[in-house]
């Protein structure tokens, strides 16, 4: 368990493995097709090159440098670690920004280095590098130049910073700043949300009680973007606990490194699950005879999970048959020893949460943001910690409470300490030590945590109706045929929605009718089909709020052409200016 006596900032995190349980396998990476790792001792070695390269490159406590990487890996962690421990401020973005975002974020945070992890991003911020102070960008990869990582690293090898280094250390308190994260937004500019040591440390403390995973003797996978506050603390907290955190070598190849990496914890955006589960399904679908049906009667089955065996006994027994022969399979494509996973950033369908912990391998669903450090709530097994449609309890320090027109509103230690020279959004983002969250939800009588929307997102037609978009989203994104979706509709009589196909279903459903689909945004018997959908999902909702039009918008909605965030969040702003000639012809026919 974490000694919260001796954890006090970031930086103690690795410290504390290295005196507890020294790992030789403490960061592992795929190289070269080789699984290579770093030892605890290893680790800690290049984090102290790391410092000693920044002194005498003159940094000093207090000064930014901004980190950006495609890809998680050992370098980051190194970095981040020989970055905080000098009392610099690491400013992590996304590699997904544009040349433009990064021009603003660089300049808007004092950056004066900046570290990217390969020669692509090393062009794109070179570029803009005029327009702001950077003095140096670096880059993770052995390139055999004067800005790669293995010139940086010896830049201060031949000087002992050891005495300073431990200086400046003792010098850093826990209330001191230790980073500046720019949330990517789904709506207008880029906020800098500044978070403390403090910050960090008593939320993974916090959340870590809920965690039901003891002994060092753990693998987990790193894949999620590690400039996100979600998947960061998720590797600090890892770090102490002496976990090994393998490296994921790409989103696209997670399904194999699963299988080679046999994780014991990971950590999950809804989006991610949704993909795995239509992936289960498709193959399902396409079984036949009494395989196809046993694993229907499965899928069936754990659709109607409940918790504690609520259930009775019936049910458990079939269940324990369905987990012997179909959810066996689910285990072992995820490695077969996830003891459960943590899922965040945003609302995960209920029935994922169902079907996935009755096959097994347990999701439990917490909430918080970045500028909360990042949880305020999980939930938790034991001690009947866990109920579906909720995001747990309240984590222990945390002081919860729901305004008189909803919205959630979060105290403690866990409260960012502003957003960076934003002093005007600061006081009204924290009123009375409240931060005052944006999203709406309930608490109810056993103390579960409900969110029902953002507050921001609810509308009103017309006809004075307000929507809860959120719900009927959660609700469309069920179907097979819908990958993604946008309810619309304010100011106007009726909701609507732009619809984003899931093409490779929609393409084998097309090949089985031997329909030919020149135009998905045009295609009748495709419209139909959907319509179809839309209309079984509608029955769920009362007539003022059901869809009432839809549009097929003609392309797939990706990080890289701005329609999501990098933890797979819809910008609906953009997506709205993206298919304005949609929107008018729901609303305005010709």
């Amino acid at each position: 368990m974490l000694n919260s006596a001796k954890i006090t900032r970031l930086f103690d995190f690795p410290y504390y493995q290295l005196d507890k349980y020294p790992q030789p396998h403490c960061l592992v990476h795929k190289t070269d097709e080789k699984w290579v790792s770093t030892s605890t001792e290893e680790y800690i070695e290049e984090i102290n090159k790391v410092s000693s390269s920044l002194l005498k490159l003159g940094i000093k406590k207090g000064d930014k440098i901004a980190v950006i990487v495609s890809q998680n890996s050992p370098r980051w962690h190194m970095l981040d670690i020989g970055i905080l421990q000098i009392g610099a401020i690491n400013v992590p973005l996304y590699p997904t920004f544009s040349e433009k975002d990064y021009a603003y974020i660089l300049n808007h945070s004092d950056s004066v280095f900046c570290f990217v992890s390969d020669d692509e991003l090393y062009q794109k911020v070179t570029k803009v590098k005029d327009q702001t102070q950077l003095q140096k960008v670096f880059s993770f990869e052995n390139l055999d130049t004067a800005y790669d990582w293995d010139f940086f690293v010896n830049i201060g090898i031949q000087t002992d910073f050891s005495s300073e280094i431990n200086s400046l250390k003792n010098s850093i308190q826990s209330e001191d700043l230790a980073t500046i994260i720019y949330t990517s937004g789904t709506t207008g500019t880029p906020k800098g949300v500044m978070l403390s040591h403090k910050n960090i440390v008593d939320n993974i403390f916090a959340v870590s009680k809920r965690i039901d995973l003891h002994d060092n003797k753990k693998r987990v996978i790193s894949y999620l973007p590690i400039c996100h506050i979600f998947e960061r603390a998720s590797a600090y907290y890892c770090q102490g606990m002496g976990f090994e955190i393998h490296f994921a070598e790409s989103i696209d190849k997670i399904g194999d490194n699963l299988k080679e990496i046999q994780p014991h914890y990971m950590a999950v955006v809804p989006r991610l699950l949704e993909k795995v589960f239509d992936k289960i399904v498709d193959k399902g679908s396409n079984l036949s005879g009494i395989k196809k049906s046993l694993f229907y009667w499965s899928l069936n089955l754990g659709e109607r999970y409940k918790p504690y065996k609520e259930n009775g006994w019936w049910y458990e027994f079939q269940l324990g048959i369905a987990r012997k022969l179909v959810f066996k399979k689910w285990r072992e494509a995820l490695g077969n020893h996830l003891h459960f996973m943590v899922a965040g950033s945003a609302p995960t369908q209920a029935r994922l949460i169902k079907v996935f912990t009755a096959a097994g391998i347990p999701i439990l669903e917490g909430y918080g943001m970045t500028e909360t450090s990042p949880a305020v709530s999980v939930s938790d097994m034991r001690n009947n910690g866990f109920k579906i449609g909720t995001v747990g309890r309240i984590i222990e320090g945390v002081d919860v409470k729901i305004a008189e027109d909803g919205e959630i509103l979060v105290k403690g230690s866990l409260v960012m300490q502003g957003y960076y020279k934003n002093e005007a959004l600061t006081q009204q983002t924290i009123q009375n030590g409240y931060l005052h969250t944006g999203d709406i939800g309930t608490i109810d009588d056993d103390g579960f945590l409900k969110i029902t929307d953002r507050k921001k997102e609810i509308f009103k037609t017309s006809g004075g109706k307000y929507i809860a978009p959120a719900v009927l989203e959660s609700e469309l994104k069920k179907s097979r045929f819908i990958e993604q979706v946008m309810v619309i509709g304010e100011g106007q009589k009726m909701p609507a929605a732009l619809i984003q196909i899931a093409p490779d279903f929609v393409k084998e459903w097309a090949n089985r009718h031997n329909h030919t689909i020149e135009n998905i945004s045009t295609d009748e018997n495709l419209i139909a089909r959907i319509q179809k959908e839309v209309d079984y999902y509608n029955r769920k909702f009362g007539k003022w709020e059901q869809i009432k039009r839809f549009e097929i918008t003609p392309d797939v909605w990706t990080i890289e052409d701005g329609h999501l965030t990098p933890t797979l969040k819809m910008k609906r702003k953009i997506i709205l200016e993206k298919y304005q000639n949609l929107h008018k012809k729901i609303y305005n026919p010709q």
